[in-house]
């Protein structure tokens, strides 16, 4: 099926090509695969009810991890109040079970940068997001997020320093 006049290509081409890299920048803001792959889908609708033609497979990849990104962090929003009541009991009620300080350890490392990361501002959090998860480059960035390519490079260099700075300061608690 094409998805509009003209175009060389088909959405079960575009579906194939960009799902993969989608499906990645949306798991890596939502943390949850089911849910991940819902919004996947709702931006493949929204793409397929568009019926505006995009040049290639390249722009609509742009246009559909945009909508994709959107939709996560709107998603995020909408559940933040539900998710901190849940982990506030969680946090109270928890008990760590581990079968060794390593994989504690390990286990703690990996909430703490987790944190770390949710709690950087929202355009630092995007592009590091991007860069690191989506494996994006920092041209493919600039066109999702409508910026210039310095900006996110600039961007992407702040979140670091931000990011290394809260972790070496250790004010992220794990529990």
């Amino acid at each position: 099926m094409d998805i509009g006049e003209g175009q060389s290509y088909t959405f079960k081409e575009v579906y194939d090509t960009v799902f993969p890299a989608l499906y990645k920048v949306v798991y890596h803001i939502i943390r949850d695969k089911t849910i991940a792959e819902d919004l996947c889908q709702e931006a493949f609708i929204r793409y397929y009810n568009k019926r505006i033609p995009l040049p290639n497979i390249t722009e609509s990849r742009y246009w559909l991890i945009r909508v994709a990104k959107n939709l996560a962090f709107n998603y995020r929003k909408r559940k933040e109040r539900e998710v901190n009541a849940v982990d506030k009991l969680r946090q109270e009620g928890r008990k760590v079970q581990a079968d060794s300080q390593d994989d504690l350890l390990k286990e703690e490392t990996i909430t703490v940068v987790k944190r770390a990361v949710d709690n950087l501002p929202v355009k630092y959090r995007t592009v590091l997001i991007l860069k690191e998860y989506g494996e994006l480059n920092y041209k493919e960035i600039s066109k999702i997020l409508h910026i210039s390519e310095n900006n996110v490079k600039i961007r992407v260099y702040r979140a670091r320093v931000l990011l290394e700075k809260r972790l070496n300061r250790g004010d992220l608690h794990v529990f």
